[in-house]
């Protein structure tokens, strides 16, 4: 299995050299298919999802499609997707994203997709691979909760590690040193911290940093 785990998406040329190394050929003969379900209930300024979506389109893939597996029926999504070499999981709200990946279907038949295509992560689309999204801090969870009935702490588990996306970020206070030894310290795990200009490249739970900034492992 081939992972991207991203904090802000291709914002520099190493993670989009990294993301090159796992697809195994050139972006002109790469299809990628954005999904852009965790943004949906995400607050705020969208403008990150914009710089996000622009990243992509800058590396002249030969296609992308955007598929929101919250609005489309497995009939329509899967064969969208099925058509991807690089499946790219847009940030925003965790505990949005499980709850359709999980009611979609598509975490159920997401295994047997990675078999053949890369897995790409933008902060919650990266969180979303984590053994649980237990970490997540308490108000977010209890905003979702109150707002669409929604409390699992259930992940994907696709890796044996924890990501802290918007490492050290003014806007994001809880990505933090301390946090992230608390997390270490209570799961027995692996933990990363990675800022805006840092990503994980995993290949068959082979963990590789690449980062222009700052990454913390403990």
């Amino acid at each position: 299995m081939k992972l991207l785990l991203t904090s802000n998406g291709l914002s520099n040329q190493s993670i989009s050299n990294a993301l090159f190394e796992l697809t195994g050929k050139p972006a002109s003969e790469t299809v990628v298919v954005f999904i852009p379900t965790a943004m949906n209930a995400a607050r705020g300024s969208k403008d990150c999802f914009i710089n996000d979506l622009n990243n992509i389109k800058k590396q002249g893939f030969k296609f992308i499609d955007i598929v929101d597996v919250s609005a489309l029926p497995k009939k329509i999504w899967l064969p969208k997707i099925e058509d991807g070499d690089v499946l790219f999981f847009s940030g925003g709200n965790t505990y949005h994203l499980m709850y359709w990946l999980k009611k979609s279907g598509l975490s159920e038949v997401l295994p047997e997709l990675l078999k053949t295509r890369v897995y790409a992560g933008i902060s919650a689309g990266s969180i979303a691979t984590n053994p649980s999204i237990a970490y997540t801090s308490n108000g977010k969870m209890k905003y979702y909760e109150d707002q669409f009935g929604y409390k699992s702490e259930e992940a994907l588990n696709l890796v044996d590690f924890y990501v802290y996306p918007h490492f050290n970020s003014p806007k994001h206070l809880d990505s933090n040193e301390e946090n992230l030894r608390k997390t270490a310290n209570e799961t027995k795990k692996n933990v990363y911290g990675l800022d805006d200009e840092s990503a994980l490249k995993v290949v068959d739970g082979a963990v590789t940093v690449i980062s222009e900034g700052n990454c913390l492992k403990l």
